[in-house]
């Protein structure tokens, strides 16, 4: 295989890639700014800059027609699968499995235990001079659901094992079972919710899952259930979460929210028993080495003539 790669860091700084001279493959150095690396045309590998805009993203795919491989460095590909799935035939869209799961399931964690030890409300007492002792809910004895069980879903039971929880109860988009135990269908849900102290989003953004926390989801969760969301904003619709949100009867942590990023002004910023962190649950320092890891490896595979590992679309043309 030749052509280019278009890669978000320096070719020199991520170790273990293919050396151009053996591999046919020239290394270009693009993280979405104005003037292109090249001509697209040559792109055979194009590796999506981190947190760029969608237009940014976006921009060089029409002139791309030789590319055979995207890859993104995000778990989600919503931004860009739509695109893709209109390029040539064979081009294959790959995520970032492997990447984000430590981070994420670390502020899933955070975001819980915050939400339900009374961090913000201590916060706000220590700003105010005010001790603000009492009784607060533990994530012990609790029943935990996750809404999306992949990797990022396990990552995160493998850090509730600790805390005692009474069960973790699982839901995907498909039934199966698990070293841990059953994998529930979405179609379970109007059963679990019920049960679940705390619920824990975790799930892609497709069709099936947009807007799937509405007033009815919420509304079966018992009184005083916590929402996480890690997920992508809009598998809650905002206005259902501020109309329950504002009785006090449930409560929610948000690493992502919709819209995003929340502007200011917006009820959510203020509604009771909300805590909103700004989309960072895979920002953190064991991003990068992570994520050179994997380039290294998919364009190991991609020089020698293999497929992909993460392939999650490809085009139909």
């Amino acid at each position: 295989m030749t052509g280019d790669v278009w890669l978000p860091y320096p070719a020199d700084q991520i170790p273990g890639l293919p050396g151009e001279k053996e591999s046919g493959l020239t290394y270009r150095r693009w993280d979405g700014e104005e003037t292109f690396p090249a001509d697209p045309a040559d792109c055979v590998f194009y590796v999506v800059p981190y947190l760029s805009a969608t237009d940014v993203a976006l921009r060089p795919l029409p002139a791309m027609e030789n590319l055979r491989v995207v890859q993104t460095l995000s778990a989600g590909t919503d931004n860009v699968a739509p695109a893709v799935a209109a390029l040539p035939e064979g081009v294959m869209l790959c995520n970032a499995r492997g990447v984000h799961e430590a981070s994420t399931a670390e502020l899933a964690l955070t975001l819980t235990l915050a939400s339900l030890r009374g961090i913000p409300r201590f916060v706000a007492g220590q700003r105010a001079e005010e001790w603000r002792s009492g009784f607060y809910p533990a994530l012990a004895d609790r029943t935990v659901l996750i809404v999306g069980y992949g990797s990022i879903g396990a990552a995160i039971e493998d850090r509730l094992t600790p805390f005692e929880c009474a069960r973790v109860l699982r839901v995907a988009r498909s039934a199966r079972a698990t070293e841990r135990g059953e994998v529930h269908p979405f179609t379970a849900l109007p059963t679990l919710l019920p049960e679940a102290d705390v619920v824990i989003l975790s799930t892609p953004l497709t069709e099936q899952t947009r807007g799937l926390v509405d007033a009815e989801f919420l509304a079966r969760l018992k009184d005083g259930a916590l929402l996480v969301n890690v997920a992508r904003g809009p598998v809650v619709d905002t206005e259902a979460l501020l109309a329950e949100a504002g009785t006090g009867r449930v409560s929610a942590a948000l690493d992502v929210t919709d819209p995003e990023p929340l502007p200011a002004g917006h009820p959510l910023w203020h509604a009771p028993g909300v805590l909103v962190s700004p989309h960072v649950g895979g920002s953190t320092s064991a991003f990068e080495p992570r994520a050179k890891r994997l380039l290294a490896r998919q364009l190991t595979r991609f020089a020698a003539g293999g497929q992909p590992d993460n392939i999650v679309l490809t085009a139909r043309g």
